[in-house]
């Protein structure tokens, strides 16, 4: 599917924006913005961000006057029914482009809807952190992020969302109001590693920088770990958790019958 194959869907992005959910969104909740003018009035840029929840994707481009586009599970464009129908129209207009990412080619299948968005002088969206932090750490940043910066050459501006976790934690629809914020960092230019896209070492090193700028405007503490494995290491010691608590109980439970 090309990113453009609906011309409607333009219009629908602007609409959602500036009429539907933007000034309801702007109104409640008040999002606060640092730096925008980092952000470049025209011409190609990624931005990166830190992935707290669901919601960071409504609100960092609500406060740019820019359109922003993303990458998205493909189950948001496919799925059946009328229900289906309204997700993906909904989707599509709010910027966001499918990405099947149960294959082993889901990363190149990103980067190339990244590159399409890019060539047309547009902003891409990514999270280097791969999913949402789960615990409101910063985790490592993957280098798809580096790779996609040196293959087109475009300036990586790092941005930090702050409070949407309250807004919606992750595994909630809703949590608590707070007033969320974007802040935007100076855009870096990696020009000086031009033609080393496939060198392992300096990918890292540029990924490393992007994360450590992501993590000056953010506050948060940041973790030499991928996300998704560090969610695995959670989950398993919750579990661990869970077995033990109930293993104590049964115990207690069979002291007290032993004793009446």
């Amino acid at each position: 599917m090309r990113v453009d194959a609906h011309k409607g869907v333009g219009v629908l992005y602007w609409f959602l924006k500036w009429i539907a959910i933007g000034p309801w969104l702007k109104l409640v909740f008040r999002p606060h913005v640092e730096g925008a003018e980092q952000v470049p009035a025209s011409g190609p840029a990624i931005l990166a961000s830190n992935h707290l929840s669901y919601a960071d994707w409504l609100f960092m481009p609500l406060t740019l006057p820019r359109r922003v586009t993303f990458v998205a599970k493909a189950e948001y464009f496919t799925s059946p029914g009328v229900k289906g129908w309204f997700q993906k129209k909904f989707f599509s207009g709010a910027g966001q482009v499918p990405i099947d990412r149960s294959g082993a080619n889901a990363a190149e299948g990103a980067l190339s809807s990244a590159r399409e968005i890019l060539g047309r002088g547009e902003l891409f969206g990514i999270y280097p952190e791969g999913t949402r932090s789960h615990d409101g750490r910063l985790y490592r940043g993957k280098t798809g992020v580096a790779r996609l910066a040196l293959e087109t050459g475009v300036p990586v501006v790092p941005v930090a969302v702050l409070g949407t976790n309250v807004v919606a934690p992750p595994g909630k629809t809703f949590g608590t109001f707070t007033r969320p914020g974007v802040r935007f960092g100076r855009p870096l230019d990696f020009s000086r590693y031009e033609g080393m896209e496939n060198d392992r070492y300096i990918l890292r090193a540029i990924t490393d920088e992007i994360m450590y700028e992501i993590m000056q405007l953010s506050g948060q503490e940041y973790v030499d770990m991928y996300a998704t494995r560090a969610k695995e290491l959670s989950q398993k010691s919750a579990a661990e958790a869970k077995r033990a608590e109930r293993e104590a109980a049964a115990a207690a439970a069979g002291e007290q019958k032993q004793a009446s």
